[in-house]
């Protein structure tokens, strides 16, 4: 009784203490009695039963097969057209390209392919490169940029980021653009013609403007030095990449879509996500309302040989393609939804069974006597 005595005495004083240094409150790791810290926030468990649970199954199923049906017949009617120019065989034009060719080769080589169309492209036909066994997604690749170099950052181009080793400086000189995605650029030339019946060849016009996204043309790509800079200038100091065989700021002659916001750059910058790819390379507008884009008929495929393919065992390809209001032919998605909605449906069914089968019977726990 002494000690239990004691013991209150001393705690009463020791606290009356507290209180009295300073007059501050006692501290305590008690949360405040609030309904979110104290957890009484009013929840929703839902409790899944049979009736709830088979009619969501059967309605996405019945939603999701039609919407499939309809993208992958709408995917199947867009037109396109495909031609593999690798040259790995020997009827091949580019048969002599593909074996001879190298990034070290000074001069480009020159094949032509011929082809014919069966069906007319009616509306604008956009025209793509394709690679396959080509591995964008590598992460080292994908890390080996600057992007404050490609926003015109002029500190940047002077010393690049270490990301772009080894494609970062050249005989002492920063290169710019630096990395090894702008290193790899595809820059084979692709030309189009129609050959009338009569033999004589018309070049398609190709448009090399407007195939870039807007966001990376007027947002992440500038050039430095302002708005209307001298290239040849700004550059003047920096070396081009060691497989280009001309600098940056001679990609093109028009000062809208030359240097950095060059468009067939910034396109090839944005890297695929898959070793199999196609990139915009061309747009071929419609003209005239009357006659299609391009007529059934032959054609000639005149290709400047300047991208290797063989030290990786990949392969180069020539798409033309309309689109939809679902875009270009793609039969994923809607495979994708016809998937899901018959497993859904078919689970839905099984389900159903086992309900109707099992689901009256007594689960009474109780022992009979």
């Amino acid at each position: 009784m002494m000690a239990s005595s004691y013991s209150a005495k001393e705690e009463d004083g020791h606290h009356s203490g507290s209180a009295g240094l300073g007059g501050a409150a006692i501290r305590t790791r008690k949360p405040d009695n609030t309904a979110f810290k104290q957890q009484r926030l009013p929840a929703w468990q839902p409790i899944l039963t049979a009736g709830t649970v088979l009619p969501a199954f059967f309605i996405i199923g019945l939603i999701f097969i039609p919407i499939g049906i309809g993208l992958y017949v709408t995917s199947n009617n867009i037109k396109e057209f495909e031609i593999d120019y690798t040259g790995t065989d020997m009827s091949s034009p580019c048969f002599n390209c593909s074996q001879s060719f190298s990034w070290n080769s000074t001069t480009p080589c020159r094949c032509v392919l011929f082809f014919s169309l069966d069906q007319p492209f009616e509306s604008n036909v956009f025209m793509y490169y394709g690679l396959s066994n080509f591995y964008q997604n590598h992460r080292r690749y994908v890390k080996s940029r600057d992007d404050s170099q490609l926003n015109g950052d002029e500190r940047s181009l002077k010393e690049p980021s270490k990301e772009c080793e080894p494609y970062r400086t050249n005989e002492n000189k920063p290169i710019a653009p630096c990395g090894a995605i702008a290193n790899s650029m595809f820059n084979d030339t692709l030309d189009l013609f129609y050959i009338d019946p009569n033999g004589t060849k018309t070049q398609i016009p190709l448009m090399k403007k407007g195939i870039a996204w807007w966001t990376d043309k007027h947002v992440k790509f500038r050039n430095p030095g302002g708005s209307n800079p001298n290239l040849t200038a700004v550059f003047i100091e920096t070396a081009k990449p060691v497989n280009w065989r001309k600098p940056v700021y001679e990609l093109d002659t028009d000062p809208e879509n030359n240097g950095f916001i060059n468009e067939d750059f910034i396109v090839w910058m944005r890297t695929a996500a898959l070793p199999t790819f196609r990139k915009l390379y061309r747009i071929i507008q419609k003209k005239n309302n009357m006659a299609p884009t391009l007529p059934r008929g032959n054609y000639s495929l005149e290709v400047t040989y300047n991208y290797p393919v063989r030290s990786f065992e990949g392969r180069k390809r020539m798409i033309l393609s309309a689109i939809s209001w679902m875009g270009g032919k793609n039969p994923f998605l809607g495979i994708a939804y016809i998937t899901v909605g018959s497993i859904c449906f078919f689970l839905g069914v099984v389900l159903l069974f086992i309900h109707h089968k099992y689901g009256n019977r007594n689960n009474s726990s109780d022992i009979p006597n």
